[in-house]
């Protein structure tokens, strides 16, 4: 595409959001830096929806490759992705959708060694990981970076997505999790662990609708409009009802 055109096909990509942010929001988005973590279930449709509205800077983590069992929910797998890194296919996936994002890419796993290089510089991190010990990591940094913490979570036909400040209370602290206010030694990972060893099951809509919330509680953050779900309260849901969506306060 010729240079003149670029800075008007962005603009063009947004053009039906316009009626909904000022242009100097939408100008928010375009220079925010957003990090997700996790590339499947959650973390692509997450990725994709930002990629759509706009988001200029986008930092994704993950160290797995795609196979068959995830296309049942995760938007950027399909048979010609399967043994492929979630990385390099989804880095190809957004380029394809909106070509003017900046894209850092981390094909690692997350740890307490580098997970501030990783989150550094964010304006906000999105949680689409699928274990305790990971989230537990990242609450704990994004609350010492005092950087927005937007967790999402899922099993069977139901989902959650609440977002963490350094004005709220603490992840671990809101779930009660056995970690809080405690070192993560050996017999506190032990125990995350065995909390979160089972494989849940999970309806291939479900991440999807948790990521677009995610998305869309972001751009709330970057731009300032509108009301974040902030904790203690929790937005769920349950497919399975006729009224599936609810607000509770832990």
């Amino acid at each position: 595409m010729p240079k003149r055109y670029e800075g008007m096909a962005y603009w063009e990509i947004v053009s039906r959001q316009m009626s909904i942010l000022t242009k100097s929001q939408q100008q928010k988005l375009k220079d925010a830096t957003i990090t997700v973590i996790g590339c499947g279930g959650i973390g692509g449709s997450a990725i994709e929806m930002l990629a759509r509205m706009g988001i200029g800077n986008l930092r994704i983590v993950d160290k797995d490759s795609f196979d068959v069992s995830n296309i049942n929910r995760q938007v950027m797998s399909s048979f010609c992705s399967v043994g492929k890194s979630k990385i390099r296919v989804t880095e190809k996936t957004l380029r394809s959708i909106n070509p003017f994002i900046n894209i850092k890419s981390f094909e690692v796993e997350l740890d307490e060694t580098n997970v501030e290089k990783i989150m550094k510089g964010s304006d906000l991190v999105i949680d689409a990981l699928d274990n305790l010990l990971s989230r537990i990591i990242v609450s704990r940094y994004a609350f010492k970076m005092n950087i927005p913490f937007i967790h999402g979570a899922i099993h069977g036909t139901m989902g959650q997505i609440t977002v963490f400040n350094n004005n709220t209370p603490k992840y671990e602290e809101l779930f009660k999790l056995p970690s809080f206010k405690k070192e993560l030694n050996e017999e506190i990972i032990e125990n995350l662990e065995k909390l979160s060893s089972e494989v849940p099951p999970v309806l291939g809509s479900v991440p999807n609708i948790v990521g677009c919330i995610q998305a869309s509680e972001a751009l709330k953050i970057i731009t300032g409009k509108g009301e974040s779900i902030l904790a203690p309260k929790v937005l769920n849901f349950d497919l399975m009802r006729a009224d599936p969506f609810s607000m509770v306060e832990f």
